[in-house]
């Protein structure tokens, strides 16, 4: 059974950082590209950042390229977001999801993904 959990969500002040992890299971993640995803009340889902299974290529929304870092550790079946300097518009609920193949080029939609996680909430405030 394929799952994916987030964990490392919370409250934390403007300027705290929070690191998200996404832990695997029922698939070998080093074949797998890991996208991370928010969507805050009212909006639509958004691409946060992406990480390749072959080269480890990333990429980056504009709204976060500088502060956030995501990475993988193959051997531990997981991923993580570093996320630094954090303002109170990154305040949404936070997904993983992983895909098999990156079709159009185009990582940080959520089409591109077959696998998801159920979120972690982050709330950044004072």
């Amino acid at each position: 059974q394929v799952q994916l959990v987030e964990s490392g969500g919370g409250l934390v002040q403007p300027g705290g950082s929070l690191r998200l992890s996404c832990e695997v299971s029922g698939f070998t993640l080093r074949f797998y590209d890991i996208g991370w995803f928010r969507q805050a009340p009212g909006k639509e889902r958004e691409g946060v950042s992406y990480i390749s299974s072959s080269d480890g290529n990333t990429v980056y929304a504009d709204s976060v390229k500088g502060r956030f870092i995501i990475s993988k550790d193959n051997a531990k079946n997981t991923a993580y977001l570093q996320m630094n300097s954090l303002k109170p518009e990154d305040t949404a609920v936070y997904y993983c999801a992983a895909s098999g193949e990156i079709i159009n080029n185009d990582p940080l939609v959520d089409y591109e993904y077959d696998f998801w996680g159920q979120g972690t909430q982050v709330t950044v405030s004072s």
